[in-house]
């Protein structure tokens, strides 16, 4: 059927959550950094996600989707209840997570997706598990803090293990350009030629680069 429903433009998402949270239905997720309407069933064309959109990216169009199932809707909401989930469960998939206290070697690190993040960034960003921890290896560190270079024993991690990419998270204060100096300089060292990115939070919790 032709019905009025969503539009999330990936280019304009910066990736803040609001929509999804908004949403009662349960029709967006974050996926990979990005909101998504991942149910079109569960859309039910109000548009509560659009007026919190700080970028612009949620516009309403008219086009062929399933229409609105209001009762999947209300059994997902028991299900969700009754099963006592608040949407908001760990993504760690690895202990411990300090880089002091971490492993050079583990069965975890093969074939990860490693995750490098100052201390500040989870606790700075709201939906950091769902976003950032999800599908990685995560260890954590405060270059400020902790008296100790970090490179070194991140050069043997990288060096040592069938690591597959790298995110480093940081703060916009410049005492975490310590840990993103230590990552490069670590993946420099160890002769790895790898995919990776920074991601930089602001104080107030939004994405400032990728």
């Amino acid at each position: 059927m032709i019905r009025k429903i969503i539009h999330i433009d990936e280019e304009k998402c910066n990736g803040c959550g609001v929509c999804a949270t908004a949403c009662h239905e349960g029709a967006i997720e974050m996926i990979d950094g990005k909101a998504k309407l991942v149910r079109e069933n569960f859309c039910d064309g109000f548009g509560d996600c659009l007026p919190g959109c700080p970028t612009g990216a949620i516009t309403f169009e008219e086009r062929e989707a399933p229409a609105y199932d209001e009762e999947a809707v209300n059994r997902a909401k028991r299900e969700k209840d009754e099963s006592g989930s608040t949407g908001m469960e760990s993504q760690l998939m690895n202990w411990p997570v300090q880089i002091k206290l971490a492993p050079i070697q583990a069965p975890y690190f093969e074939d990860a997706k490693l995750l490098i993040a100052a201390d500040c960034a989870a606790y700075a960003y709201a939906n950091f598990h769902a976003e950032f921890i999800r599908d990685k290896v995560t260890i954590i560190g405060c270059p400020k803090l902790d008296s100790v270079d970090y490179s070194e024993k991140l050069t043997e991690i990288i060096r040592c293990n069938d690591i597959r990419s790298i995110t480093i998270v940081r703060m916009e204060v410049p005492c975490c350009g310590g840990i993103e100096m230590a990552a490069k300089k670590a993946l420099q060292a160890s002769g790895k030629f790898l995919p990776w990115q920074v991601v930089t939070i602001s104080i107030d919790g939004k994405i400032l680069e990728m």
